[in-house]
Protein backbone atom coordinates (compact mmCIF):
# COMPACT_ATOMS: atom_id res chain seq x y z
CA UNK A 1 0.00 0.00 0.00
CA UNK A 2 1.48 3.33 -0.83
CA UNK A 3 1.77 5.22 1.92
CA UNK A 4 -0.01 9.09 1.75
CA UNK A 5 2.05 12.31 2.65
CA UNK A 6 0.65 15.02 5.04
CA UNK A 7 -0.31 17.02 1.53
CA UNK A 8 -1.88 14.25 -0.54
CA UNK A 9 -5.38 14.20 -0.92
CA UNK A 10 -7.50 11.99 0.04
CA UNK A 11 -10.46 9.68 -1.82
CA UNK A 12 -13.87 9.48 -0.43
CA UNK A 13 -13.65 5.65 0.68
CA UNK A 14 -10.48 6.85 2.41
CA UNK A 15 -12.36 9.73 3.93
CA UNK A 16 -15.23 8.18 4.50
CA UNK A 17 -13.15 5.29 6.58
CA UNK A 18 -11.28 7.83 8.76
CA UNK A 19 -14.39 9.87 9.55
CA UNK A 20 -16.20 6.26 10.01
CA UNK A 21 -19.26 7.94 8.05
CA UNK A 22 -21.00 6.81 4.70
CA UNK A 23 -19.86 8.08 1.42
CA UNK A 24 -23.22 9.05 1.28
CA UNK A 25 -22.80 11.50 3.76
CA UNK A 26 -19.91 13.21 2.18
CA UNK A 27 -21.18 14.02 -0.63
CA UNK A 28 -24.34 15.52 0.62
CA UNK A 29 -22.04 17.49 3.36
CA UNK A 30 -20.20 18.88 -0.42
CA UNK A 31 -23.62 19.45 -1.78
CA UNK A 32 -24.36 21.68 1.65
CA UNK A 33 -20.56 23.39 1.07
CA UNK A 34 -19.58 22.27 4.39
CA UNK A 35 -16.82 20.28 2.99
CA UNK A 36 -14.98 20.12 -0.82
CA UNK A 37 -13.49 18.08 -3.17
CA UNK A 38 -10.90 18.57 -6.16
CA UNK A 39 -11.77 16.26 -9.20
CA UNK A 40 -9.02 14.17 -10.96
CA UNK A 41 -8.74 13.67 -14.67
CA UNK A 42 -10.56 10.90 -14.34
CA UNK A 43 -13.71 13.16 -12.35
CA UNK A 44 -13.16 11.41 -8.91
CA UNK A 45 -13.41 13.70 -5.70
CA UNK A 46 -10.38 13.92 -3.76
CA UNK A 47 -10.44 15.90 -0.37
CA UNK A 48 -7.88 17.72 1.55
CA UNK A 49 -6.94 15.80 4.78
CA UNK A 50 -8.12 18.57 6.63
CA UNK A 51 -11.64 17.49 5.70
CA UNK A 52 -11.22 15.28 8.02
CA UNK A 53 -11.56 17.65 11.18
CA UNK A 54 -14.44 19.47 9.52
CA UNK A 55 -16.01 16.03 9.25
CA UNK A 56 -15.48 15.63 12.87
CA UNK A 57 -16.85 18.77 13.69
CA UNK A 58 -20.16 18.22 12.32
CA UNK A 59 -20.10 14.85 13.46
CA UNK A 60 -19.92 16.55 16.91
CA UNK A 61 -22.08 18.99 16.46
CA UNK A 62 -24.57 16.03 15.67
CA UNK A 63 -23.99 14.57 18.81
CA UNK A 64 -25.04 17.81 20.75
CA UNK A 65 -28.37 18.63 18.48
CA UNK A 66 -26.66 21.32 16.62
CA UNK A 67 -28.74 21.65 13.12
CA UNK A 68 -26.55 21.72 10.14
CA UNK A 69 -28.01 25.58 9.59
CA UNK A 70 -25.79 26.13 13.04
CA UNK A 71 -22.81 24.45 11.65
CA UNK A 72 -23.35 26.24 8.17
CA UNK A 73 -22.57 29.55 9.69
CA UNK A 74 -19.67 28.77 11.97
CA UNK A 75 -18.02 26.96 8.75
CA UNK A 76 -18.50 30.09 6.85
CA UNK A 77 -16.07 32.11 8.98
CA UNK A 78 -13.42 29.22 8.33
CA UNK A 79 -10.80 29.85 6.17
CA UNK A 80 -11.21 26.60 3.24
CA UNK A 81 -7.74 25.71 2.74
CA UNK A 82 -7.09 24.53 6.30
CA UNK A 83 -7.44 23.17 9.19
CA UNK A 84 -9.60 24.84 11.48
CA UNK A 85 -7.04 25.90 14.38
CA UNK A 86 -7.75 26.03 18.23
CA UNK A 87 -9.05 29.73 18.38
CA UNK A 88 -11.18 28.77 15.59
CA UNK A 89 -12.35 25.99 17.67
CA UNK A 90 -12.46 28.07 21.02
CA UNK A 91 -14.49 30.67 19.00
CA UNK A 92 -17.37 27.82 17.43
CA UNK A 93 -17.44 25.78 21.15
CA UNK A 94 -18.04 28.98 22.86
CA UNK A 95 -21.16 29.92 20.14
CA UNK A 96 -22.41 26.53 20.77
CA UNK A 97 -22.02 26.70 24.13
CA UNK A 98 -24.34 28.99 24.44
CA UNK A 99 -26.95 27.83 22.55
CA UNK A 100 -26.91 24.49 24.87
CA UNK A 101 -27.17 26.59 27.82
CA UNK A 102 -30.39 28.53 26.11
CA UNK A 103 -31.54 24.92 24.96
CA UNK A 104 -31.37 23.66 29.45
CA UNK A 105 -33.03 26.96 30.22
CA UNK A 106 -36.04 26.06 27.55
CA UNK A 107 -35.73 22.61 28.36
CA UNK A 108 -36.12 23.34 32.27
CA UNK A 109 -39.34 26.01 32.12
CA UNK A 110 -41.00 23.06 29.88
CA UNK A 111 -40.02 20.68 32.76
CA UNK A 112 -41.58 22.81 35.39
CA UNK A 113 -44.95 23.55 32.94
CA UNK A 114 -45.11 19.96 33.35
CA UNK A 115 -44.69 19.32 36.97
CA UNK A 116 -47.74 21.83 37.42
CA UNK A 117 -49.63 20.32 34.58
CA UNK A 118 -49.58 17.05 35.97
CA UNK A 119 -50.54 18.31 39.32
CA UNK A 120 -53.92 19.88 37.33
CA UNK A 121 -54.46 17.18 35.49
CA UNK A 122 -55.52 19.32 32.53
CA UNK A 123 -58.97 19.20 33.86
CA UNK A 124 -59.00 23.04 33.26
CA UNK A 125 -57.77 24.14 29.42
CA UNK A 126 -58.63 27.62 30.37
CA UNK A 127 -55.75 27.32 33.04
CA UNK A 128 -53.30 24.34 31.09
CA UNK A 129 -50.41 26.65 30.70
CA UNK A 130 -49.03 23.20 28.00
CA UNK A 131 -52.63 22.66 25.78
CA UNK A 132 -53.52 26.31 25.87
CA UNK A 133 -50.95 28.89 26.23
CA UNK A 134 -52.24 32.38 26.50
CA UNK A 135 -55.62 30.88 27.03
CA UNK A 136 -56.13 30.88 23.23
CA UNK A 137 -59.10 28.92 23.44
CA UNK A 138 -61.31 31.01 25.58
CA UNK A 139 -62.78 32.95 22.77
CA UNK A 140 -64.68 30.02 21.80
CA UNK A 141 -66.24 29.38 24.66
CA UNK A 142 -65.97 27.66 27.85
CA UNK A 143 -65.66 23.53 27.91
CA UNK A 144 -64.03 20.70 26.13
CA UNK A 145 -63.54 22.90 22.84
CA UNK A 146 -60.99 20.39 21.66
CA UNK A 147 -62.51 17.14 22.64
CA UNK A 148 -66.12 18.58 20.82
CA UNK A 149 -64.01 19.58 17.54
CA UNK A 150 -62.76 15.71 17.29
CA UNK A 151 -65.48 13.88 18.40
CA UNK A 152 -67.69 15.94 16.10
CA UNK A 153 -64.65 15.13 12.97
CA UNK A 154 -63.53 18.45 12.90
CA UNK A 155 -60.04 19.74 13.08
CA UNK A 156 -58.39 20.53 16.37
CA UNK A 157 -57.65 24.23 17.44
CA UNK A 158 -54.24 24.13 16.82
CA UNK A 159 -54.70 22.74 12.59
Amino acid sequence: MERKTPTDNLTIGEVAARAGIATSAIRFYEQEGLISSVRTAGNQRRYPRHTLRRLSIIGYAKRLGIPLTEVTVVFESLPADRMPSKRDWTRISARWSALLDERRRRLEALQQELAACIGCGCLSLSNCNALNPGDVLAEQGSGPVRLEEVAEGGSTATG
